[in-house]
């Protein structure tokens, strides 16, 4: 599951989440990268790295103790540019950016055309008022503000009804609406987030897929995605209270192995 999100910039209730989170990763397994830690001079940003030759440094899912978070995902498309920029600096370049969100989305969509297909959304989490922005290259041409509420995001547009995304959001909003102390909520998403249920056949899913095999597709129709060499090998779960306690998870695959997992969990208050 691609990032799903609860997104309440205003909570009533003292118990109510600012952000609920849950993101896998589907990557190739021996990609080589690094697990979730803070970095940077003044340890303020806290996010996993890619350390692929040439893409060393970008990012699929960051936040920062100021508030700023990201998350990206690649556009489901046969036909990629080589040459095109790595899209995980998308994500870093944001997180150490003076840029708000909007602002940042505006840049962004000015250069889209040296990406592959990508969907990235953006957040400013501030004491006065909390932001969520998306933009994706292979949708409209201006970045949008996101209102309140659930959003799912797999390897399409925001929001696109594929299966798997339908039936991701349709978990996690069962899991968002029960009254969980932390811990449990946590348990309960990294449970969803290994959900290998097959969503298919797809048809919107399939139609995008075009020049990739039936048992690609069928492998990337689950929220876990498990195939040769290929999936889901990192899960994240990001909490934000309402008092900017943020609470971050990150399960993660290690020596390219799916019998082997390790989990990091940090802790901080935003400095808003």
């Amino acid at each position: 599951m691609d990032p799903t999100l609860h997104f309440d910039p205003r909570p009533a209730s003292k118990n109510a989440y600012r952000l609920i989170l849950a993101a896998n990763r589907d990557e190739v397994y021996s990609r080589p990268s690094k697990a979730a830690d803070f970095w940077g001079s003044n340890n303020e940003i806290l996010s996993g790295l890619d350390l692929e030759e040439g893409k060393e440094g970008g990012s699929w899912l960051g936040i920062s103790k100021r508030g700023k978070l990201a998350a990206l995902t690649n556009y489901l498309e046969a036909r990629q540019n080589p040459d095109a920029q790595g899209r995980g600096f998308l994500v870093s370049n944001y997180l150490t950016d003076n840029l708000d969100s909007f602002a940042y989305l505006r840049k962004v969509s000015s250069e889209a055309h040296l990406y592959n297909g990508f969907n990235l959304l953006t957040a400013d989490f501030r004491a006065n008022e909390d932001t969520l922005c998306y933009y994706g290259n292979k949708g409209s041409s201006e970045p949008i503000h996101l209102k309140a509420g659930i959003y799912g995001l797999s390897n399409s547009l925001l929001e696109t009804p594929w299966r798997k995304l339908q039936h991701g959001k349709q978990l996690f909003t069962s899991v968002v609406n029960k009254t969980l102390p932390p811990d449990g909520l946590v348990q309960e998403l990294l449970h969803i987030l290994n959900n290998k249920e097959l969503n298919t056949p797809d048809p919107a899913q399939e139609s995008q897929g075009v020049g990739f095999s039936k048992a690609i597709l069928q492998a990337l129709s689950g929220v876990c995605v498990r195939s040769p060499g290929y999936g889901t090998r990192t899960n994240t779960v990001i909490l934000i209270d309402r008092e900017g306690n943020v609470s971050f998870t990150e399960r993660t695959m290690i020596n390219c192995d799916i019998t082997q997992w390790s989990t990091n969990s940090f802790h901080f208050k935003l400095q808003e």
